[in-house]
């Protein structure tokens, strides 16, 4: 069995309690370490997992993205029954109310790439500090299996899948784990400077080195409207609000052993991480806690420039970058490669030319990294 401490902060930062604690640590043990100690692996979770993830990603979206034809949402539990004519112009018409959404097949598809992918999943595997558990034979220990990919990818479709079946395939509780998880508003937030969430892992990660720390509850708001909190606590509703009948969970946040814990409040666990992460977010913005986009970057250079500016786009500061190239020759034939480096958000392009492709990508690069950089002092 995991220790106690270990299966607290697991359960904590997923938001979900394992009735089954077998199955919790059968989701961390690798096939190295049965093969060598008895018992069973994650493998056969992690494809439960995997199919489950398929699920929740796909509801997800046609949930965000979707919406019934009369102008309702898809609701998980009872669709609409309201008809809308076909066509309107048509009074005799056959009525329909059908599912509209505001992504093609093809938008959604890549949507969904990009939220399953082994990145993806390693990635919040290390935020949510999971790795660090797993279970390993000695093989794998040797050679630093721990740190790839593709193993933190196998960890999260296998913990999914042991939710799974420990719930007894309730898909409900799949769905919010997988949204706990997974944190989807890291793609799918309008703007990325509203992804609280991501906003506070690169934070916490640049202050202390370290995650953040989550715990919920789920609680009856309907019938009090105050809970003594030795924190900071985001105030939602009064007694007998409407507001206060749709809450379901809290959620505390631990950033720093040297600023108060946080509490927000929801309708589900996702929403409920979300506005402590804002209410904390909030707070370190009026204290003056927050980092420049200077910060980001220890040490500008032109070596790394190209990384360093995708760095801060994946941390919200602006889109991805792009570079267009042209080739010319100069009069003995030797190429000539143009550079343009762009951003959306920017005002200015920045080009560069050099008889090395890979010199002129990184030298434009360089020029936007450092236009950015002085623009924000």
């Amino acid at each position: 069995m995991l220790e106690e401490t270990a299966r607290t902060f697991i359960e904590d930062q997923i938001g979900y309690p394992f009735k089954n604690k077998d199955l919790l640590r059968q989701a961390f043990v690798r096939r190295s370490y049965s093969e060598e100690n008895g018992g069973e692996n994650n493998e056969v979770l992690e494809f439960i997992g995997d199919k489950a993830l398929d699920f929740s990603v796909i509801r997800l979206l046609s949930k965000k993205y979707g919406r019934m034809a009369n102008g309702d949402c898809v609701d998980p539990v009872k669709l609409s029954v309201q008809f809308i004519p076909l066509c309107p112009q048509q009074p005799d018409a056959d009525i329909t109310n059908e599912f509209l959404c505001d992504c093609n097949e093809g938008q959604l598809s890549t949507l969904k790439q990009k939220l399953v992918s082994k990145r993806t999943l390693a990635e919040r595997v290390d935020n949510l500090g999971l790795a660090d558990y797993l279970i390993l034979g000695n093989g794998d220990i040797q050679n630093s299996i721990a740190e790839e990919d593709s193993v933190k990818e196998d960890l999260f479709e296998a913990l999914l899948g042991a939710v799974a079946l420990d719930c007894g395939w309730n898909f409900d509780t799949i769905f919010a784990t997988a949204e706990i998880m997974l944190n989807p508003e890291q793609f799918l937030a309008e703007e990325k400077k509203d992804n609280y969430v991501g906003l506070i892992q690169d934070w916490v990660q640049m202050k202390t080195g370290n995650i953040p720390l989550y715990h919920f509850e789920k609680a009856n708001y309907r019938s009090t409207w105050y809970f003594p909190f030795k924190g900071i606590s985001q105030t939602f509703c009064v007694l007998g609000s409407r507001e206060a009948e749709e809450v379901q969970y809290h959620c505390l946040l631990k950033i720093s052993n040297e600023l108060p814990i946080f509490r927000g409040f929801g309708r589900s666990k996702a929403e409920a991480r979300m506005a402590v992460c804002k209410l904390a977010y909030e707070y370190l913005e009026k204290e003056n806690l927050c980092f420049s986009i200077r910060d980001e970057i220890e040490n500008p250079n032109k070596a790394e420039a190209i990384s360093q500016l995708e760095i801060l786009a994946r941390r919200g500061y602006f889109s991805i970058p792009t570079y267009d190239f042209k080739q010319t020759y100069d009069r003995n034939g030797n190429p000539i490669w143009k550079c343009v480096c762009r951003i959306a958000e920017q005002e200015r392009d920045f080009c560069s030319v050099s008889s090395s492709k890979k010199d002129a990508k990184k030298t434009a690069a360089f020029k936007m990294l450092q236009y950015v950089l002085d623009k924000e002092e």
